[in-house]
């Protein structure tokens, strides 16, 4: 489909002496759109943090505080496909206000119950629910929204701009969380719901419109879900970042949960655990500032297949380290790599995805990957009950293994065009 040109670029002949077309960093409405969102997801990691300490605190429950955090993965992946049907059905940019909204409102009514003592487990849980359902639509939206935001050259280098903002807010955020909960139980949640209101302002000054004008009626949603359904897996190389995706995202997340296990057996000091989880979150954003580099150094098929191999090798060294405290710097390496796949992959889907579809298909792609990942935890949990760390934690490579061999193998990789 054709897309209105952006500001800066020529839609007649070439004419070699124009100045170039401005970069990334001084496209206001991308900017605006990041920068709300670090905003957003800094509030959203320090909430993260502090709702289990709330529970923990009102009930004294584990196996409660694991109810709440459940009860929000649940919700986001029950909410994907429906929150890509809207974000085609419907203007973007008034669905992430809405959602902005409703998030501002249940989080800044858990902040107001907490300092009236009337913070309980429904009200966590209510608030959990809605906040993660708003969630699931507004990120669905925002990612849909790039392609009608920057160049498609820049796509690539979008992508791994927000790659950095999810390493940068998870480094940040939980620290922030747990000193602010420290100072005073609704802060965290006061402080969440301040940061939805700037993302809302951030999102209304947004010049440029974020999808193209619908010439023809929206299908019914049963319809319009098949019909996004169809597209991404009619598609070679949508169907590979599928196969790519989520064992990569299941590897990194069962990776990381069996390391804190193991390393907790081995009888490390819980601090001394946190700070491998710091590394790990460091060597994510590291490798989202070295991702664009890389990305002009390789072709999309050598970059895709040379980081898998690589991810698989890395991660199969920290399994022989599993238990000590070195587990964790192969692990960061393979963590370093992993924003430039993300770029490369979700840059490309978003060139090669009609705007009309892009919702969908994003929505599919994050459920794929996020389903995955979801029972990452769960599979570490049996493994490590049942083997030794080192010969447990195998299974992740592994499944590192099958993106590898997708991504060498399959025709969609392999005839992606630069």
């Amino acid at each position: 489909m054709s897309r209105p040109p952006l500001a800066g670029e020529e839609t007649g002949a070439v004419d070699t002496a124009a100045p170039a077309p401005p970069g990334l960093w001084r496209n206001r409405d991308f900017n605006l759109l990041w920068t709300g969102q670090c905003l957003s997801d800094l509030g959203g990691a320090m909430a993260d943090l502090a709702l289990p300490l709330l529970v923990l605190q009102q009930t004294g429950s584990p196996t409660r505080a694991g109810v709440v955090g459940t009860a929000g993965l649940i919700t986001t992946l029950v909410c994907r496909l429906p929150a890509g049907v809207l974000a085609d059905r419907f203007d973007r940019r008034r669905l992430m206000i809405v959602c902005d909204l409703l998030r501002l409102a249940v989080y800044a009514l858990l902040g107001w119950a907490v300092l009236k003592g009337a913070a309980g487990l429904p009200v966590i849980l209510v608030v959990v629910i809605a906040g993660a359902a708003a969630t699931a639509v507004f990120s669905t939206a925002e990612h849909a929204s790039v392609r009608s935001l920057v160049r498609p050259d820049q796509l690539a280098f979008a992508v791994a701009r927000n790659e950095a903002r999810t390493y940068g807010t998870s480094l940040a955020g939980p620290p922030l969380g747990g000193l602010l909960f420290g100072l005073g139980r609704s802060l965290p949640f006061l402080g969440n719901a301040l940061s939805f209101l700037v993302s809302l302002v951030a999102v209304r000054c947004i010049g440029r419109p974020l999808q193209q004008p619908r010439a023809e009626p929206a299908a019914p949603v049963g319809a319009s879900t098949a019909e996004g359904l169809r597209f991404l897996l009619g598609h070679p190389f949508l169907r590979a970042l599928l196969v790519i995706a989520a064992p990569l995202n299941m590897a990194f997340t069962g990776m990381i949960f069996a390391m804190t296990l193991a390393l907790r057996r081995a009888g490390v000091a819980p601090v001394t655990v946190g700070l491998a989880g710091t590394v790990f979150a460091l060597g994510g954003l590291l490798g989202a500032f070295a991702a664009p580099a890389l990305q002009r150094r390789l072709r999309l098929p050598v970059l895709i297949t040379l980081l898998c191999w690589t991810t698989a090798a890395l991660m199969a060294v920290s399994t022989l380290l599993s238990g000590t405290v070195l587990a964790a710097v192969p692990l960061a390496a393979a963590v370093f790599l992993g924003p430039t796949a993300n770029a490369a992959l979700f840059g490309h889907q978003a060139a090669v995805t009609p705007d009309h579809l892009q919702g969908r298909v994003v929505s599919g792609v994050l459920l794929a990957a996020g389903s995955a990942a979801a029972l990452a935890p769960a599979l570490a949990g049996a493994l490590l009950s049942r083997w030794p760390p080192a010969p447990a934690m195998l299974v992740f490579p592994a499944l590192v293994l099958l993106a590898a061999l997708t991504a060498t193998f399959s025709k969609g990789i392999r005839t992606m065009p630069t």
